[in-house]
């Protein structure tokens, strides 16, 4: 399959070939189904700096060396501060002298390794060799509520980051980033692990005049979380940001714990980023399923959130608790206090209505079977009306959703 946008060409010398040998070896990287590419989440390149390197990669069996060599001269020339850039060239140019060598020697960086680098490269291939199939949904991505016009999805076990448009509450993919995550690699728990979170995150400020090593700006998001701080996770300053002037790009493990971009791409996310509004789900791997499996999986528990509601509004306060879980905490209660405490509010009611607006709804990606909903409720009842934000935590419990903890947020 020749990679896109490659220029045709007869020529494939052995040196070419042994230097290919050597870096298929260096990478490692999965086969390239005949089938694969066709069905590949949007195959054109996301920015030309990558589009050359996967072409020199890829190509280098078929085209030879000196293709090879003009188009890792190609991103080079955009960005000569590409690190992994130099050393392929520096790995083709010993080939073409009849030295090759896995991705120079380690001397080319004093004091440091080449295996970051070869992660990178890695993790740059497997978007374009190893990817979601087009009409695949993440099913991360439940719901997007009215005011969510865009989503953004970190998967970090893909060393990426995907963007999605709101389509009448759907994801629409638009389009995605290489980035690199913690040192300690991801799902963190307290302050200093070099752990990037694992969650359900809002972009909470955004932030310019930073000094150089944030790049052009940054976007700390909400982490720790209300349910970061149920299960006693602590830190901060996990911020969205760029990469120092003299830096194109990380490796896919190099931060103290915050997704980092190459700042070209850091520029092209700002597009997408409303801020207060959108949405950070970081995932240690993000399940992708087919549209029929997504908009059941949405369905099923939409219709369980609604039969909440509809029996919060019945009075039937023994249906209505039967949705909150043992396990089940808000504002200091515990399930029983909560019980007592709806009994004695319901005991005084004639009728309430409940209304549910701004709905979105995340599958939380920690690997426990929960999702997060967000909502605007509109709460009126004979004798009490009010209207607040809410956000609750539902959990599979012995089969049934069941919600584990709520609280009313800003």
């Amino acid at each position: 399959m020749r990679p896109p946008g490659y220029r045709s060409s007869s020529r494939c010398a052995g040196r070419g070939a042994a230097a290919a040998a050597l870096l298929a070896a260096a990478l490692a990287s999965p086969a390239l189904a005949d089938d694969a590419a066709p069905e590949a989440l949007a195959p054109a390149f996301v920015n030309d700096v990558e589009a050359s390197l996967v072409r020199t990669i890829i190509g280098l069996p078929q085209y030879g060396l000196r293709q090879a060599i003009g188009e890792i001269d190609l991103a080079l020339s955009k960005r000569p501060n590409f690190l992994l850039g130099h050393l392929i060239k520096g790995d083709l140019l010993m080939a073409r002298a009849g030295n090759p060598v896995a991705f120079g020697p380690v001397a080319a960086v004093p004091g440091s390794s080449m295996a970051p680098l070869q992660e990178e490269a890695r993790a740059r291939l497997k978007r374009y060799l190893d990817a979601p199939p087009t009409d695949y949904l993440p099913l991360p991505i439940v719901q997007l509520g009215p005011g969510q016009s865009h989503a953004i999805l970190v998967d970090t076990a893909r060393s990426r980051l995907f963007v999605f448009a709101n389509r009448g509450g759907e994801p629409r993919y638009v389009t995605d980033f290489y980035i690199s995550i913690g040192k300690n690699g991801d799902e963190k728990r307290r302050q200093g692990d070099q752990k990037t979170p694992v969650g359900v995150y809002t972009v909470v400020s955004s932030k310019v005049k930073l000094p150089d090593f944030y790049g052009p700006g940054a976007y700390p998001i909400s982490y720790p979380n209300e349910w970061d701080r149920q299960l006693g996770r602590n830190g901060h300053g996990i911020w969205l940001h760029g990469t120092p002037s003299e830096t194109y790009s990380r490796p896919p493990r190099a931060t103290d714990g915050c997704v980092v971009l190459t700042n070209d791409d850091l520029r092209r996310l700002a597009r997408y980023v409303d801020v207060g509004r959108t949405p950070v789900i970081i995932s240690a791997g993000v399940r992708w399923v087919t549209p029929q499996r997504w908009q059941e999986t949405r369905r099923e528990f939409l219709e369980t959130f609604e039969q909440w509601r509809s029996e919060w509004e019945s009075l039937d306060t023994d249906r209505y608790l039967a949705h909150y879980s043992s396990r089940f905490r808000a504002d200091g209660k515990d399930l029983a206090a909560w019980r007592a405490h709806k009994r004695k509010v319901n005991a005084g009611k004639s009728w309430v209505k409940v209304g549910v607006s701004d709905l979105s709804v995340f599958s939380y990606p920690d690997g426990e079977d929960m999702v997060v909903v967000t909502f605007s409720q509109d709460y009126r009842s004979s004798n009490l009306s009010n209207r607040t934000h809410k956000r609750q935590y539902w959990s599979r419990d012995r089969g049934h959703w069941r919600v584990v903890f709520e609280t009313v947020i800003s």
